[in-house]
């Protein structure tokens, strides 16, 4: 059976290839993915999927279901299609949605005989505005008993933790004056935003070792000779465990407090983004893995024990869920370069596709054949997330 399934894959490759140097050269962002989305929509549609475009306040976003039977395994595949605004497809994300419709579309037309549904989500502005997260909040994805994702990256493994993340906006605003003849009237947004930044150093020495914290000023305050009347920081807090972060969080906030208050200003803080960390499932890894052997994936690599944050954590809080990474650029090359764009439409990134597709349809056929796996893969993800 996972023979046929790499035959079907296969068969698809020239189209798998064109529609992701099609996504490449045209670089869609921060939810505004039109064409992408829509070259996969049609894609699916074309192959017998009923197709749902466009899911709450995203236009870019949607779903797309096939079943055979009653009940079996369901199949979550998710695939990204944003860039990074200023540089492109430095991600690799145009790779994804190509090789996740090549699963979906084996899976269909193997002829299995055991019933299963496939359930494919498009999921828009993973580098920015995070979709998978308001998407489970407005009831997506819990149609799904284990979330399969491919990214490509310079080695052919899978990850066991993604960081927690939480980001904030913060304006200070005090009271402009002349900066040498009315110096005491002036209240300096500035110096309480440096207030803030010498508070987080302060705070630095005394968190857990695998906390991160970032800030930078967000606008120019202005003119030397001007007591400055407003200032804005773009904070981000990361660390392994959400429960960690949220304590982190707690005494940033009173950081700002209190710099407002030495500051003599008033402030406005906004919590932008916020991120869960990866609660790892190590059977499905290890399935993953093991069908990645089996494909004759390159650069086979032991697991990534840590990575940045990725919305996909949030989903993998609430079930078992794996991205199988597949290498397409030199061991020790790293995302979110130009080295990444320049590879994006090399063999070895079309290859990349069809490995990817092959690993999960090669897991998907584990699970559907095998159905008391899945629940195996619950109570390993339960135990995992008790432990977190």
């Amino acid at each position: 059976m996972k023979e046929k399934l790499y035959e079907l894959i296969q068969k698809q490759q020239e189209t798998l290839f064109a529609m992701a140097d099609q996504i490449h050269d045209d670089p869609e962002y921060d939810g505004e993915e039109y064409h992408a989305s829509a070259m996969l929509e049609d894609y699916l549609e074309q192959h017998g999927f009923q197709v749902e475009r466009g899911l709450e306040n995203w236009p870019t976003a949607f779903r797309a279901t096939w079943g055979q039977g009653d009940g079996g395994p369901r199949i979550g595949l998710l695939c990204e299609y944003d860039a990074l605004r200023g540089l492109g497809h430095g991600c690799g994300h145009h790779m994804q949605g190509p090789c996740i419709c090549a699963t979906a579309i084996a899976l269909k037309e193997a002829g299995f005989e055991n019933p299963f549904q496939l359930v494919v989500y498009g999921t828009p502005a993973e580098e920015t505005r995070s979709a998978k997260v308001s998407m489970w909040e407005s009831g997506y994805f819990r149609d799904m008993d284990v979330a399969l994702m491919m990214h490509g990256g310079p080695d052919t493994c899978v990850d066991e933790k993604s960081l927690a993340l939480t980001n904030y906006l913060v304006v200070f605003k005090g009271q402009g004056a002349h900066a040498a003849l009315a110096p005491e009237k002036g209240r300096s947004a500035l110096d309480a935003l440096l207030l803030a930044f010498n508070g987080m150093e302060f705070l630095r020495e005394h968190v857990r070792e695998d906390t991160r914290m970032h800030y930078t000023i967000k606008e120019t305050p202005g003119p030397t000779n001007v007591v400055p009347a407003r200032a804005v920081g773009e904070f981000s807090m990361r660390s392994y465990s959400r429960e960690v972060l949220n304590d982190v969080c707690r005494r940033f906030e009173q950081i700002i407090q209190g710099a407002a208050l030495m500051a003599d200003v008033e402030y406005e803080i906004t919590k932008e983004k916020s991120l869960d960390n990866k609660v790892p499932c190590y059977p499905l890894n290890e399935i993953i893995m093991d069908n990645a052997a089996a494909c004759g994936a390159p650069g086979l690599a032991p697991v990534r024990k840590k990575t940045g944050s990725t919305d996909f954590g949030n989903v993998t809080n609430h079930m078992p869920g794996c991205c199988i990474r597949v290498k397409f650029v030199p061991t020790g090359t790293s995302s979110h370069t130009q080295a990444f764009v320049d590879a994006g439409k090399s063999q070895e990134a079309h290859d990349a596709i069809l490995y990817g597709a092959k690993t999960l349809a090669g897991t998907a056929c584990d699970l559907i054949c095998q159905p008391e796996r899945v629940k195996k893969l619950w109570d390993a993800f339960e135990q995992a997330k008790a432990n977190a």
